[in-house]
């Protein structure tokens, strides 16, 4: 059996559910009904990479990193590919310059989106530190 299996149905247009687990997705290529699939990607990347961003932390002794958010950005070509992918990763915690470019490099290796992404597509990184 597969680790994970999901359903994906669309009755008309370009809005498709797909059910995972026990949850709705609602992706909608136009953007009407939910996220484009683009736009559903980078957010799981941000998704992931927070809590691997929480153990990266834990690893190098910083325990409370308090409040995180990431202000995720893309690029697209031409062709509405994904070219490039840019999160902002703004932490309460005081950390100096080291430690957050340590916590994040941690993080790269923990976040499994990151590791399931070609590597153009890898997030380029700027941390905050005592952003809140």
């Amino acid at each position: 059996m597969a680790d994970i299996e999901t359903s994906t149905v669309s009755e008309e247009g370009y809005a498709s559910t797909s059910q995972v687990g026990e949850f709705d997705l609602q992706i909608d290529a136009t953007d009407e009904t939910g996220p484009n699939p683009n736009a559903a990607l980078v957010a799981t990347y941000a998704s992931c990479y927070l809590p691997a961003l929480r153990v990266g932390g834990s690893q190098r002794g910083e325990e409370d990193l308090g409040t995180i958010q990431i202000d995720a950005s893309a690029e697209l070509d031409d062709d509405d590919d994904l070219e490039s992918i840019a999160f902002d990763v703004h932490v309460e915690a005081d950390l100096d310059d080291e430690t957050a470019a340590d916590i994040a490099e941690r993080a790269e290796g923990i976040c499994h989106v990151h590791s399931a992404l070609r590597e153009e597509l890898h997030a380029d990184i700027s941390v905050y530190p005592g952003a809140f």
